[in-house]
Formats: structure tokens, C-alpha cells, sequence
């Protein structure tokens, strides 16, 4: 069996950099139960696709100015 491929455009990676970070806060906390990891990886994707959009609604980056 060959090794899965991801190619990940720069903003997907930020992403799961984001998630990532998040899920592990899940973890040290101890919230997360044998067999529901999915469900906590599932919500720390959508907690930080949240972080960003509210980042990028408040935020004007360097290339937005006119």
C-alpha cells in the first residue's frame, strides 16, 4: 500500500495548522473520549475556518489596500 498524497493550497494549510492547535487544546483538556475523535477534529476544522473568516471580515490585509 502506497503513502497517502495531500497537496494543500497555502490558506488549507493554515487551516489545519489552525485545527491542529486547536484539537490538541481539546485533548490537554481532556475532552475528548475514545471514539469521538472525529467529531473533535470535525469541530476544530470548523472552529478555526470560523477564526479566519471572522479574521478576515475584521482585518485589511497588506494587498487589500488601494
Amino acid at each position: 500500500m502506497g503513502k497517502p498524497y495531500i497537496a494543500l493550497q497555502p490558506s488549507e494549510g493554515i487551516i489545519v495548522q489552525a485545527a491542529a492547535t486547536i484539537y490538541a487544546g481539546y485533548l490537554a483538556a481532556g475532552r475528548v473520549e475514545d471514539g469521538s475523535e472525529s467529531d473533535w477534529i470535525a469541530k476544530s476544522i470548523k472552529d478555526a475556518i470560523r477564526i479566519a473568516q471572522t479574521t478576515d471580515e475584521n482585518v485589511q490585509s497588506d494587498k487589500e489596500v488601494m
